[in-house]
């Protein structure tokens, strides 16, 4: 059995996240897993490094699986390409060791959330950007950022309740950025603020809740200082909203 390991892009606007589900085949895992049993006729499980929510994006998800194929990897990826809906793409796709698990060898990732600060609508932008039209203290959102930097029990950063798992944390970067959005660059308009997560893992809607909390910062609903008695107080309902999925962009997993 050969294993193979492969760099995906997709845009998530349609989609209901990456976890194949019963009531649904509207997944990237179930599209993936769908076209693989078309291709070898046996039943193949991809492993993914980790489980976007519905409406999220990837520049870089990485995922695996076993195959017992003849094909070449350039083969499968071919025929993967000529058969995946257009909002979903194979770039990269190679045999590995036999060890080799998405999820489980992953040793860091790489997260940015898109933030369209400014009151005139942007069409082509519209599906991957949060709106905020309230001007934003950038830095404010930054020196409160240095508060979520480290290791931390982000148990107030999690909308999952129920989790056994440890809710301890590393993130070994924030970085918040002004940026000019593609579709109004030739303005020369700086109203794109971006939010680049960096760390060893993320809880589920952590880098949401996190960036929804900055935002109240960039807004002057709390003050910086206020992050460090959030995370102190390992409690959902002192952090800040849980902004929209269509912002965020996993952009790189590191092995």
């Amino acid at each position: 059995m050969r294993n193979f390991k492969m760099t995906l892009q997709y845009e998530g606007s349609r989609y209901q996240g990456w976890q194949k589900q019963e009531n649904t085949d509207n997944t990237i895992q179930g599209k993936l897993e769908t076209l693989l049993l078309r291709m070898t006729g046996e039943g193949i499980e991809v492993q993914g490094s980790g489980r976007t929510d519905a409406g999220v994006h990837a520049l870089g998800q990485v995922a695996n699986f076993h195959a017992d194929t003849e094909m070449s990897a350039q083969e499968i990826m071919k025929y993967m390409n000529d058969y995946l809906p257009e909002d979903i793409a194979v770039i990269s796709l190679k045999e590995v060791s036999e060890r080799f698990h998405s999820r489980l060898n992953a040793r860091g990732k790489t997260y940015c959330y898109r933030v369209l600060n400014t009151q005139i609508p942007h069409v082509f932008d519209r599906r991957y950007v949060h709106v905020v039209n309230r001007e934003l203290d950038i830095d404010a959102m930054k020196r409160a950022a240095e508060y979520l930097v480290g290791t931390h029990d982000f148990k107030a950063f999690t909308s999952n309740k129920r989790g056994r798992k440890s809710t301890v944390r590393t993130i070994e970067s924030i970085r918040i950025e002004k940026a000019q959005s593609l579709s109004m660059g030739l303005m020369g308009a700086q109203d794109e603020v971006r939010f680049w997560y960096s760390g060893n893992g993320f809880l589920y809607h952590m880098v949401r809740i996190m960036t929804g909390t900055l935002l109240e910062v960039g807004m002057h609903k709390r003050r910086p200082e206020e992050i460090a008695e959030v995370l102190a107080s390992r409690c959902r309902e002192n952090a800040g909203e849980l902004v929209p999925a269509k912002g965020l962009t996993l952009m790189e997993v590191r092995y």
